[in-house]
């Protein structure tokens, strides 16, 4: 090999990014329970990493619960128009999942389409608005992280809710037909919510599940 001899490179052609977007609406098959974190959840959350450690456990008594508060606290609400939303991440994070079903890397995934969003909520988290439906207060037991019992009060649509999403997705890795059945995927094995089919703690409830509004089958079917 002869040093010192200029070698000629060629040149690195990058393809221009081609995203598309899709408007799908879904429509819920199982009711949608909102499960944002209360502020007084939130308080006493920064309350226990801010304040001091005690000794010994508390055996004070715990205060009255504010269950309306928890409900309307429960809701991901737009901070400019008052109206609820499901978080955009929680659709996008289900259509992930739903990758690892379909022999597509969820890492690959994630460059690859995204939610876009209606709004934002008070934590500045992106929403997509719930066009049909109105919340009613949903009070359920349920257990806690550290195994005890409580009563939760949380806002619950009924089955039959509505969302508009619209879907950017990169032409190059997925077609209209593909986004729309990973769309059925994420609706029936993930949803979202509370109490949805996939969820890090439990094997839900059976809630949170949706579908294509005004499907049809050979338009989605790969």
């Amino acid at each position: 090999m002869a040093f010192g001899k200029k070698t000629e490179l060629s040149e690195i052609v990058i393809k221009a990014p081609n995203y598309k977007e899709l408007p799908i609406t879904i429509v819920g098959t199982a009711p949608y329970v909102c499960n944002d974190l209360t502020p007084g959840g939130e308080a006493g959350l920064k309350g226990g990493m801010e304040g001091p450690k005690p000794d010994k456990p508390s055996k004070a008594k715990r205060p009255p619960k504010d269950f309306d508060g928890d409900y309307k606290g429960s809701m991901h609400t737009d901070v400019d128009h008052g109206w609820v939303g499901i978080p955009a991440a929680a659709l996008r994070s289900a259509m992930i999942r739903a990758c690892s079903t379909c022999g597509v890397e969820m890492t690959k995934a994630k460059q690859c389409f995204f939610v876009l969003a209606d709004g934002i909520d008070r934590r500045e988290k992106p929403l997509v608005k719930i066009t049909k439906g109105k919340p009613e207060r949903f009070d359920s037991v349920v257990k806690n992280s550290n195994g005890s019992t409580d009563v939760r009060a949380r806002a619950r649509f009924a089955t039959g809710w509505e969302c508009n999403l619209r879907i950017q997705y990169d032409a190059d890795m997925f077609s209209e037909t593909t986004v729309a059945n990973l769309i059925l995927r994420a609706g029936i094995s993930v949803g979202v919510g509370a109490g949805r089919p996939f969820s890090s703690q439990s094997a839900g409830c059976g809630w949170g599940t949706f579908t294509i509004k005004n499907l049809k089958t050979k338009e989605t079917a790969a």
